[in-house]
């Protein structure tokens, strides 16, 4: 490997993630892998991969140095709001180029029933009124907010077993990992006698599935919202990558938000 080829660090959790280290791999680059550690049993990758947190923006900046990273790339879950923050800014203080890989958001199409929450808090909000039994499609981080609507019947669907008493009176935990097809949740929303939908607008293919099936059966959607991100350089698919890594710059990325 030539000296001036490109070391990346990747912070990934993301299908998308995953899609790309096979594709750096398939190419014989220099990349770590990066997971937060909030899954138990995360997805291998065929890169040398770390686990864990930085310190922040500042951790982040010193790892950046130490281990001569040339390119960084944010593949983290468009919720991810402070690590994508921290990324920002521990790029500009180690002076190395960003690059987010994003999946572009969802929208509403003929037939769906969404309704916007601008954050988890509103989605809570939005939720009060008679029971209802809800598939809560947003992982395990917010549990214990929508404990504040204790009258619903809540599906919950999660990538680990639950380590701790799960908060809600009236629930159902099912352990899966996706990416999911629209009959297999179709058939999910029918068994459990499903009536609404609440998730995060992730966008992607991998949990679209269960945006179809709620279409196919007309059941009300709650989305919640994306955080806002910081300016940054941002491309929407793999190919977009490797021309940035090619030419040195985000000359085909977007600017946005």
């Amino acid at each position: 490997m030539p000296d001036h080829a490109p070391q990346i660090l990747m912070l990934g959790g993301t299908t998308e993630a995953s899609a790309l280290a096979q594709a750096l791999a398939g190419r014989g680059l220099r990349a770590t892998f990066s997971y937060a550690g909030r899954v138990t049993h995360p997805r291998a990758q065929p890169l040398p991969t770390r686990v864990g947190g930085f310190g922040g923006a500042e951790g982040l900046a010193r790892y950046l140095a130490t281990e001569a990273i040339t390119h960084l790339i944010d593949a983290t879950h468009p919720f991810a709001a402070r690590m994508s923050a921290n990324a920002v800014a521990a790029a500009g203080i180690a002076g190395v180029p960003l690059l987010a890989l994003t999946r572009p958001p969802w929208t509403p199409a003929a037939g769906d029933q969404w309704q916007q929450a601008a954050d988890i808090a509103a989605a809570v909000t939005a939720l009060a009124g008679p029971p209802q039994r809800i598939l809560l499609a947003l992982g395990r981080m917010h549990l214990a907010e929508f404990a504040a609507q204790p009258q619903h019947h809540y599906l919950l669907r999660l990538v680990d077993p639950p380590s701790a008493a799960i908060p809600l009176p009236d629930h159902h935990v099912r352990v899966d990992r996706g990416p999911f097809d629209v009959a297999g949740d179709r058939a999910l929303l029918l068994r459990h006698r499903i009536t609404r939908v609440v998730c995060k607008n992730a966008g992607g293919d991998g949990a679209r599935a269960k945006l179809l099936a709620a279409r196919q059966l007309g059941l009300p959607v709650l989305m919640v919202q994306r955080p806002a991100q910081p300016t940054r350089a941002e491309v929407h698919d793999i190919a977009a990558v490797f021309a940035w890594l090619d030419h040195a710059g985000p000359t085909n990325a977007e600017r946005g938000v």
